[in-house]
């Protein structure tokens, strides 16, 4: 999640300053970039229990211990929360102290591999000598979010605050998910809008294919993402698959609407989260909100509330692919490959649109209701997700021959594919793996799954 943006203190006064705001994302080819991001559970080795923030071998140990690499602290109150480099990374916390790398905007996925296994390197040499440990599931095998520590943020305390009001799994999100994302760049409104109805038709495609979270509490919870399950009622009002994209006419407008629509959280000022959760940001643009009355907005805090929506795909001066389980440790370079190859290239972005433009709102969302808990074996309009998940990485595959971005070695993007060709061609996603363990090797016992998966 994101850190604080109000240092942009640039007023807002008209609705048209917010889009200005995100046309001034239209970027030519030529600069478009990959920024992968994933989260990680870290874990004591010994006990496979979660970490605290504070104590040696904590995540405040760990952040500390990573600035010998050029990073940079970001500081609440006197808690380090967040590094930083000048590049555009970041790491950051999950408010259960899921480890999260946000990655530099990148030229190439081979470049997005190398800072991905760069970033390994450098944690599993700060963490190893205090006994830690990571891993990547959707949703955590065997903690209850109870047992979870909160992280000092103040964000996280509005929020964890807010959500039980407004949904039923808001607190086992932030505390037991963690997922891998990709946000990729747009060249102007028209090709945003078709991106955009791509990606979140397809969205519960990449769910499909990336399931990686079948436990609950040490047993198996009936779906396939149970991560994606979560999110089904979190907080109704910013979450979802967001039907009016498909509406003749959307635009940058009309999605600037959507989260003027949407009640804020907070609003972030001189390092403290002051809670206005369930208030109107239209109010704080009439300077009425209530505890900020005579105050306008600034553009930084309308960053902060962008990124308090938590859609299938999300929109800012980029898209954000949101709907991937976090997992295995060579699927987090698959992700963006999958979203580079349809969305990048024109041929395979028109191809993708061929393949789901008849879809309905209606069947677009029985189809991610059905994914959590059947993954390949859901269907839309008489076909299955795994025939589609095929479709979808021949036009992938395709796109990214097209790009013809060699590595040093003279391979070009599809390789990293490879792992979701194997998903499709067995019809096993990582849950389908971890539950044929669970009921052979592993004995009915999800711990070994901290031993097996573990980065």
């Amino acid at each position: 999640m994101s850190a604080p943006s109000a240092g942009n203190v640039t007023p807002i006064t008209s609705k048209s300053q917010l889009v200005e705001y995100i046309e001034q994302g239209n970027k030519p080819r030529s600069a478009w970039r990959i920024g992968t991001e994933h989260e990680k559970f870290a874990f004591h080795t010994d006990t496979l229990r979660p970490l605290d923030y504070e104590g040696r071998d904590g995540i405040r140990a760990l952040l500390e211990g990573l600035v010998q690499y050029d990073w940079q602290p970001v500081m609440e109150g006197d808690h380090p929360i967040a590094l930083k480099r000048g590049d555009g990374s970041s790491i950051s916390l999950e408010p259960g102290g899921q480890f999260e790398l946000s990655g530099a905007p990148l030229e190439t996925v081979h470049q997005t591999c190398s800072e991905v296994n760069g970033h390994l390197a450098q944690i599993k040499t700060v963490a190893e000598p205090l006994g830690i440990g990571f891993a990547g599931f959707g949703y955590n095998p065997n903690w209850t979010q109870e047992e979870v520590p909160w992280m000092p943020k103040g964000r996280y305390k509005v929020m964890g605050s807010y959500m039980p009001k407004v949904g039923t799994m808001g607190l086992d999100m932030m505390k037991t998910t963690c997922t891998v994302q990709v946000n990729l760049d747009y060249s102007s409104e028209a090709d945003m809008v078709k991106k955009f109805r791509v990606s979140l038709a397809l969205q519960p495609i990449a769910t499909a294919l990336f399931a990686n979270s079948p436990f609950r509490k040490g047993k198996p919870n009936g779906f396939k993402s149970y991560r994606s399950h979560t999110w089904t009622d979190t907080d109704n009002d910013r979450c979802g698959m967001l039907p009016f994209v498909f509406d003749e006419g959307f635009g940058f407008e009309r999605y600037v609407d959507h989260v003027l629509d949407t009640p804020m959280y907070f609003v972030y000022r001189d390092g403290i989260y002051h809670d206005v959760a369930g208030k109107s940001f239209k109010d704080f643009m009439k300077g009425s909100l209530e505890g900020f009355q005579g105050q306008l907005p600034g553009m930084g805090d309308w960053e902060d509330h962008m990124s308090t929506l938590f859609p299938e795909v999300r929109l800012k001066r980029f898209l954000e692919m949101r709907g991937a389980d976090a997992g295995p440790w060579r699927r987090i370079c698959a992700l963006p490959a999958l979203w580079v190859g349809v969305l990048y290239c024109d041929d395979a972005l028109e191809a993708a649109w061929d393949m789901v433009k008849d879809w309905t709102v209606a069947e677009q969302q029985e189809l991610r209701d059905n994914v959590p808990r059947l993954a390949l074996d859901a269907s839309i309009k008489g076909r299955s997700v795994r025939d589609v998940a095929r479709d979808m990485l021949s036009i992938a595959k395709t796109g990214l021959k097209s790009r013809a971005r060699m590595s040093s070695m003279e391979l070009d993007e599809t390789h990293f594919l490879n792992p979701l060709h194997e998903t499709v061609a067995s019809g096993m996603t990582p849950a389908d793996e971890m539950l044929a363990k669970y009921d052979g090797e592993w004995n009915g016992s999800v711990e070994p799954a901290w031993r097996d998966y573990a980065y």
